[in-house]
């Protein structure tokens, strides 16, 4: 009787390259937000930014800080990438630090933004 030895095979190298790459992205997307008075949710262009209203609410995203200066009636006024932005629900996207920044809703407890990379910047 031959005895061979086992040796298990490698993890098939497109395979592993794919397992990294997934493993990266999933940590980017981690890394890329925080939050203090804010919740957010992030995809690989663009973030739905929740700031409590009543409260020092900011947001990193996208490697900038997003911040909730104030809102009143129908405007927010916001600092994105340290500029300051008055924004309306419903206003086309204001650009500032290469994202584009849009009033989604505005309640009396929340102001919810989108934050969008720039495609052309």
């Amino acid at each position: 009787m031959t005895k061979r030895r086992f040796s298990p095979s490698p993890i098939p190298i497109p395979r592993a390259a794919g397992l990294l790459t997934g493993l990266a992205l999933g940590v980017a997307l981690l890394a890329g937000c925080s939050s203090a008075g804010a919740s957010t949710d992030c995809g690989l262009d663009a973030c739905t930014v929740t700031f409590d209203r009543g409260v020092e609410a900011r947001a990193s995203i996208f490697g900038v800080e997003a911040r909730l200066v104030g809102a009143q009636g129908d405007q927010v006024t916001v600092e994105v990438a340290g500029e300051r932005l008055s924004l309306t629900t419903g206003q086309q996207a204001a650009e500032v630090g290469g994202l584009e920044v849009t009033v989604d809703s505005l309640t009396d407890e929340q102001v919810v933004l989108r934050v969008a990379r720039n495609p052309n910047g």
